[in-house]
């Protein structure tokens, strides 16, 4: 099919169509039934179009146009809170589940190099000595720790933490596309959570350190293997495409590594209320049982609403109708 002939016959009716959508409210009764034949035709079109390799852009602004007649055709979108509720209740999950085994596998990897680390602290001397002196290991242990939490208003070390978080979530999850920075930053990142528990448990504050880490650390670091999982499914989704062109596997995968990073921040939110509200203020075993139930509330959400929505098709991506950047298979 020639593409640039198709278009020049049908432009008139694509105007024509942009005409009646935009003045929706004022159409007489054969203008709406216009608006409806020209949808239905329009779309045809669309379909064409995809199926003959036009150019994106063509696709897009087409696509757009049918969006736009769709709402005029079917009165008014949506509410917002059933797109959000719709996020959260499927998009999202289903997407974490879609993901599982990475963000699981590089969990397990964390925290066996934490482990490690710790055992390398505790076992080698020498270690320790590499890591600062006997004065600043003390001011660590004795008070830096433990003062890290409570030293700033809790409101204002809630919105840090998020942040903070935030941003090495998205760093992981932007750089995983290019796969070995993400590791080298998740690596740094288990190195000193491991010399950090190496480190107290030494000094016999390891159920100090555990009491402090476990309230808020399960969700957050939970958290951010996602992200990472996500950045490096998306790197991986280039080299390895599968059945797909490579840019219908970074268009498809990109899509719902972009939609998780939403999700992610409302995760991380909940970490960073729980270490600037709970753990500087409730007792260690209290805190620590909070802790605990939160990540189990959300491996539950995972399992259960991920699982289901996923077994239903969905795994984050966008819904069919607004995924102009994939062209089929056939084209």
């Amino acid at each position: 099919m020639d593409v640039e002939a198709f278009v020049s016959v049908h432009q008139p009716q694509w105007d024509r169509l942009a005409y009646l959508t935009r003045r929706q409210r004022r159409l007489t009764g054969a203008e709406a039934e216009e608006l409806v034949t020209l949808y239905q035709r329009v779309g045809t079109h669309l379909a064409a179009l995809r199926a003959a390799g036009a150019d994106p852009v063509s696709i897009g602004r087409l696509s757009g146009l049918i969006a736009d007649a769709r709402g005029a055709v079917t009165g008014a979108q949506a509410p917002v809170w059933r797109d959000i509720s719709k996020y959260f209740l499927v998009s999202f999950p289903a997407a974490l589940y879609a993901s599982r085994r990475w963000w699981v596998t590089i969990g397990l990897l964390f925290y066996l190099v934490t482990a490690w680390t710790a055992w390398r602290v505790l076992v080698h001397p020498e270690v320790i000595d590499s890591i600062g002196t006997p004065d600043q290991i003390k001011q660590l242990v004795e008070h830096d720790f433990e003062s890290y939490y409570s030293d700033n208003p809790a409101q204002d070390f809630a919105l840090r933490v998020w942040i903070n978080n935030a941003t090495l979530s998205a760093a992981v999850l932007a750089l995983g596309i290019l796969l070995v920075p993400s590791v080298f930053v998740l690596w740094d990142n288990a190195i000193n959570l491991g010399a950090s528990a190496g480190l107290m448990i030494a000094n016999d504050r390891g159920a100090l350190f555990f009491s402090l880490i476990t309230p808020h650390g399960l969700l957050e670091l939970t958290a951010v293997f996602v992200a990472t999982a996500a950045g490096l499914r998306l790197g991986w989704s280039w080299i390895v495409p599968g059945a797909r062109t490579r840019m219908q596997a970074i268009a498809q995968t990109g899509r719902a590594t972009i939609g998780m990073a939403i999700g992610l921040a409302a995760v991380l939110l909940v970490t960073g209320l729980i270490e600037g509200f709970v753990t500087p203020f409730l007792p260690g075993p209290v805190r620590i049982s909070i802790g605990v139930l939160v990540e189990l509330g959300f491996l539950t959400y995972v399992w259960t609403l991920g699982r289901r929505a996923y077994r239903q098709g969905e795994y984050g991506d966008v819904d069919e109708a607004d995924r102009e950047a994939s062209a089929p298979l056939s084209a």
